[in-house]
């Protein structure tokens, strides 16, 4: 669609609620275009988001992309935008920047200039492009006649032929993160659920547990959830449980539901402990433990889930049960930090309300929703960028 002839300084082609992610990558496109772009941003500063990202390092998407990395209502919705725009797309972006990756496990990319070159990158794309950037606005009122938007703020008015919500989610409100996607799915009667905290540290009560008073220790770990399982490293919190693979586990997880852990992923216990039999039998089974796990867990273990023997004294049907009990340890959450600490959340704008083409809904003329405000959530490891940059792109095709 061509530009506007319109040169009122209150009007424009395409309105943009959020300046993170896939609010620029949707103006740079749309600006592309020829379309006179406005993004109102809520907070002082732009991509709050991309500059804490990975501490600062940006892991700013995964070469190993798929839906299957994706939680929705509709598995198939991100089928679409994640074909047309893929991590070597954005990679391209940062090449004509020189800018310089590396990737880390897991086909996990960082960029070398960390954060804040990322957020410079698409920030000078806008202004090159034309885009109008406005912070610290606040939106009163939003209606649509006469085949526009009419936008009220705190601080004017604003009409716009297309308005595209990319405010995200709740997740990390201390940066000014709100629902406010939902109010205006609710608005325009588009269908949508709730937000959940998700990729965040679970709660939970150590005292009854053999994690009593180990705050601050780490160990890999296979963790499953409704028939999902990831293996990396879990941290224990003073409140409960935190580490890559609780972050993981946690979007799946819901009130109420046991989470399954193997203590030991990477080691057949069993046939281990015989070896060691074997090789030491006068040795107890808390020093043996200790070879292989945090010392404080080791004594908890043996101090009161599984009594503290020397090798010789168990027989295989005990190392077995040992085996058993540390490889399919169960525990049941208290709950989530919630919204305060989740890096992202489940739910938002359902898929059925949208085009997985070109992101507009179907029922409300020239209303997109991309990013986190759609019912479409990553994994941890970039995935969440890769959405961003993939929703974006492509709504800014038609905004």
């Amino acid at each position: 669609m061509s530009k506007n002839i319109d040169h009122n300084p209150t009007h424009y082609d395409v309105c943009i609620v959020g300046a993170g992610a896939s609010g620029l990558m949707c103006a740079i496109e749309a600006a592309r275009r020829g379309r006179r772009v406005l993004i109102m941003e809520r907070a002082d500063k732009a991509a709050k988001k991309i500059l804490i990202s990975g501490g600062g390092r940006c892991n700013f998407t995964n070469l190993n992309t798929s839906p299957d990395n994706f939680i929705s209502d509709n598995p198939h919705f991100c089928k679409s935008a994640l074909a047309r725009y893929s991590p070597w797309d954005f990679i391209q972006l940062l090449d004509n920047a020189n800018l310089s990756w590396n990737e880390k496990a897991k086909g996990q990319l960082f960029c070398d200039q960390k954060a804040p070159a990322i957020a410079q990158l698409l920030l000078d794309l806008c202004d090159t492009l034309g885009v109008t950037i406005k912070y610290s606005l606040h939106i009163e009122n939003i209606h649509y006649s006469d085949d526009r938007y009419h936008i009220k703020t705190s601080h004017t008015s604003y009409q716009a032929q297309s308005f595209v919500v990319a405010c995200g989610g709740p997740s990390i409100p201390k940066m000014g993160a709100t629902d406010f996607a939902l109010t205006i799915a609710t608005q325009f009667k588009q269908a949508n659920r709730s937000f959940i905290a998700a990729l965040v540290p679970f709660t939970a009560n150590h005292q009854q547990t053999i994690f009593n008073k180990l705050s601050g220790i780490s160990l890999p770990v296979s963790i499953h959830c409704n028939n999902m399982t990831f293996t990396d490293q879990l941290l224990i919190t003073h409140r409960g449980f935190s580490g890559p693979a609780v972050l993981q586990i946690s979007s799946y997880w819901k009130a109420g539901n046991k989470v399954t852990l193997n203590l030991l992923p990477h080691l057949e216990l069993t046939t281990w402990l015989i070896e060691q039999q074997d090789k030491h039998p006068l040795l107890s089974l808390y020093n043996t433990l200790n070879k292989i796990l945090p010392k404080r867990l080791s004594h908890n273990i043996t101090h009161g889930l599984i009594e503290n023997s020397k090798l010789n004294q168990l027989n295989e049907k005990a190392i077995k049960q040992i085996a058993a009990q540390l490889h399919h340890f169960t525990l049941v959450p208290t709950g989530t930090e919630g919204f305060r600490t989740a890096e992202v959340s489940t739910g938002g704008v359902s898929t059925s309300a949208i085009s997985s083409k070109t992101f507009e809904s179907l029922t409300q003329p020239q209303l997109y929703f991309i990013g986190e405000s759609i019912d479409v959530t990553g994994q941890l490891g970039g995935y969440n960028f890769q959405w961003a940059w993939a929703s974006g792109w492509c709504a800014g095709q038609y905004a």
